[in-house]
């Protein structure tokens, strides 16, 4: 059986995920990108054949004129529509690409959202600098949230608390991307946590979720996760709600929501698996074969009713983040330790004798720090005192 898998960047939910996954399944692994050079380096055994993979009438073309395709997969958050309309078009399981389309846009996904009748979120769209001397200034509820539409990873997002800094900071960001459209949209308050979901069309199992640590305001880095067995029940519920208004339950689903006075709201729906390492950290601590069933979903196979997922564990995940621009000189190298009962894992996301600018992103992140366990108190203590036996050092 062949699967179609849509990649820009080689990741590690792919390299170590669902490549991996793949081959247990015997599947026979298609990479399309726009990006083949670097594809090649990270996996040359695996066919990868050139696509312009952001519209979905290449990737139609591109497999139509190759071989029968069993499945078109991607855990890319820039090709899931065009993921879902190349599955559609071929007549294989996959996700509604209106769904799909819908938590991409942030812009259609509140639209959607308070049609629905579900939550209402005050939002508008920039297009253009003249958008910014007009009454969406004056309208917008301060302190507000300005972001690309179609934006990830924390990229040029960032919280503005006058008129004068909305205008500043959407100028600065239009000048740098230029024919995006930013979104300005209300301030929600409250602690942010995730909801991971698996579903196969039919059955919907809730994974579990994280609270998020984020950076001091403006930016939103996301610095610190820890994992959540089990939301309350109503919280759960609120979610789940939103996604189903969205169309959202096929395949894997990453939701980010905030929690205020027993109220939960949704900040963004990534119609995928957790990235930045957290999907790999799960399949370890659920102890379940998490890529395949991913893979399988697209497969057509039913997901079973219970996936026997192991709930005594416990976990963190730790971003060391760069401070100031500059060449980063001394940082510790990948490690795999077992220390009082938990498993670390540090795996390094920048080489020494590389220089970066500050990006206020998720881009300034130096490595990540895997840890699981099952007691929260003993993984806490265990990587506060490895992050603080280690040393990363930036000059100018």
């Amino acid at each position: 059986m062949r699967l179609y898998l849509l990649a820009l960047n080689p990741t590690d939910s792919v390299t170590e995920g669902f490549l991996p996954a793949a081959a247990r399944l015997g599947l026979d692994v298609t990479i399309l990108t726009d990006q083949p050079d670097a594809h090649h380096a990270v996996y040359p055994d695996i066919e990868i054949l050139r696509c312009d993979v952001r519209d979905f009438r290449a990737v139609v073309t591109r497999i139509s004129t190759h071989l029968r395709p069993d499945a078109v997969f991607t855990n890319s958050d820039h090709l899931q529509t065009q993921a879902a309309l190349a599955a559609q078009y071929f007549g294989l399981p996959g996700k509604d690409w209106r769904a799909a389309l819908r938590a991409k846009d942030k812009g259609e996904m509140r639209r959607h959202l308070a049609a629905a009748g579900v939550d209402t979120v005050w939002s508008a769209e920039i297009t253009e600098p003249a958008d910014l001397t007009g009454p969406l200034v004056v309208d917008a509820p301060y302190p507000c949230v300005v972001k690309p539409r179609e934006g990830v990873a924390s990229e040029d997002v960032v919280l503005v608390d006058t008129a004068a800094a909305l205008v500043a900071h959407g100028k600065e960001i239009l000048a740098r991307r230029p024919g995006a459209t930013l979104v300005v949209e209300e301030y929600l308050p409250g602690e942010l946590y995730t909801l991971e979901t698996l579903g196969d069309g039919r059955v919907r199992h809730v994974l579990g979720g994280f609270h998020t640590e984020l950076s001091p305001p403006p930016y939103f880095i996301e610095e610190r996760l820890t994992f959540v067995p089990a939301h309350p029940e109503p919280v759960v519920a609120q979610i789940l709600t939103q996604l189903d208004a969205l169309g959202v339950g096929f395949g894997a689903c990453h939701t980010e929501f905030v929690v205020h006075d027993g109220r939960a709201r949704v900040i963004e729906v990534n119609y995928r698996a957790i990235g930045d390492q957290c999907d790999l950290l799960l399949a370890q601590l659920l102890d379940v074969p998490l890529f395949e069933h991913i893979l399988r979903t697209h497969l057509g196979e039913p997901l079973p009713a219970d996936l026997d997922l192991r709930r005594d564990g416990a976990a963190r995940l730790e971003y060391p983040c760069a401070d100031r621009a500059g060449t980063l000189v001394a940082a510790p190298a990948a490690t795999e330790l077992h220390v009082d009962g938990v498993h670390l894992t540090y795996r390094p996301l920048r080489t020494v004798g590389e220089r970066h600018e500050l990006y206020s992103t998720n881009r300034d992140y130096l490595g990540v720090l895997r840890a699981t366990g099952t007691g929260q108190e003993t993984v806490d203590r265990v990587v506060a005192e490895f992050l603080a036996a280690r040393r990363w050092e930036i000059q100018p």
